[in-house]
């Protein structure tokens, strides 16, 4: 079963798009600057997660022990949501590439 961009594709003239292979780059120009900007966009994004990791916790103890339950809350919950963006962005490369081979299975 053709999606239906393939569809609208052919039906306008066109040959379909099953002669596109977006897993291969063939060389196209900037390909190293675009990887090393995405290696140090993600470097960066693991260092601000690591920060908020500690700065969750530092407000989380602090919330704990005045007895400040909504700051305790917010630090706990900074915590959660640093790890977890930490666990997404080391995961980045799996879970695309787990969703492209999904993605030509279709059709």
């Amino acid at each position: 079963m053709k999606s239906f961009v393939t569809r609208l594709v052919v039906a306008a003239g066109g040959t379909g798009l099953s002669g596109i292979n977006p897993g291969s780059s063939a060389g196209l120009p900037g390909e190293a600057t675009l990887e090393s900007l995405a290696s140090g966009i993600g470097h960066w994004a693991l260092l601000a997660s690591v920060v908020g990791v500690f700065a969750g916790g530092v407000m989380w103890a602090f919330g704990h022990f005045s007895h400040n339950y909504q700051h305790s809350y917010n630090g706990r919950k900074g915590v959660i949501v640093s790890a977890l963006a930490a666990l997404l962005i080391g995961g980045a490369s799996h879970i695309i590439s787990f969703f492209y081979g999904q993605g030509q299975g279709i059709g």
